[in-house]
């Protein structure tokens, strides 16, 4: 497989001068000698005109006589070059692409909705020229192709598989990794440098969006419960262990019961406890 190589044109400004003398000879061999012997040099100058080009910063162009790949001309500046290359543009500047967002299933079947920010440039203008046939097409499909992999291989969050440490929501910077990765090994076909490569856009797809939501508000109030249920039975056993060690009272397994279940209703409950004053004895 062949590579880019570079091509050094001749100046333009002095090929300019070559043809203002060309210009002078034929002009003034008509006007003094009127002989049209000089008009023979008229395609000669024409197609030495056609030689002329320019490369701007960050451009490039590509160069072909006959099929035959002869170089790119990578330097900035006015050039001259045999007016019998074809020359392709090629634009070394860096790009943005802002990928449509896809909807695709996750690791667990999940339709989510993504999308992905890329930001490359081209970086062997041979690949880019002759090994595909639009690159910039090329880009596109073959980001496109690299999302929905990437969607498949890892869960969008750990409900369904809690065994999975790493997730589309929770694991960004490995993911992305893991995109830019791929993305490189796709796009190095066409010559292609990835600079960036990050998720843009990642949610579940409308039809499941709100029975997810429904799923995360649940498992956080699971997960609050949880928390006040632990912090409940260590408060209740510190005030057993307090009162004993202070033996302020004595308490026989069934009032133990009773204060246990009187206070877990009280350190646990959501509404606000209204307290009952007992007037009469302890065992009233």
């Amino acid at each position: 497989m062949k590579n880019e190589k570079h091509l050094a044109p001749s100046s333009g400004y002095v090929m300019l001068f070559v043809l203002f003398i060309l210009l002078v000879i034929m002009i003034g061999g008509l006007i003094f000698f009127r002989h049209p012997m000089f008009l023979i040099m008229a395609p000669f100058v024409l197609l030495f005109m056609r030689g002329f080009f320019t490369v701007n910063p960050n451009g490039s162009k590509v160069m072909v006589l006959f099929g035959s790949y002869k170089g790119t001309v990578r330097d900035n500046g006015f050039f001259w070059a045999n007016p019998f290359y074809t020359r392709q543009r090629i634009s070394l500047r860096a790009r943005n692409f802002d990928s449509e967002r896809v909807k695709v299933n996750d690791k667990i079947g999940n339709p989510i909705l993504i999308n992905v920010i890329l930001v490359w440039q081209v970086e062997d203008t041979y690949k880019s020229a002759f090994d595909v046939d639009n690159y910039e097409e090329f880009v596109r499909v073959q980001t496109d192709a690299a999302v929905r992999k990437l969607a498949g291989s890892y869960p969008y969050d750990n409900f369904d598989d809690e065994q999975a440490e790493l997730t589309l929501r929770s694991g960004m910077d490995e993911v992305n990794e893991a995109l830019e990765t791929e993305i490189t090994e796709r796009l190095s076909i066409a010559g292609i440098k990835v600079m960036e490569a990050r998720i843009g856009y990642l949610a579940y797809a409308p039809e499941i969006a709100s029975s997810m939501l429904k799923r995360q508000q649940a498992v956080a109030i699971v997960a609050a419960r949880k928390k006040i249920v632990e912090g409940a039975v260590a408060m209740v056993e510190d005030a057993l262990i307090q009162l004993a060690q202070d033996n302020i009272i004595e308490f026989d397994d069934d009032k133990k019961a009773s204060m246990v279940s009187n206070l877990m209703v009280v350190l646990c409950g959501d509404k606000e406890v209204v307290p009952v004053v007992n007037a009469g004895s302890l065992n009233a």
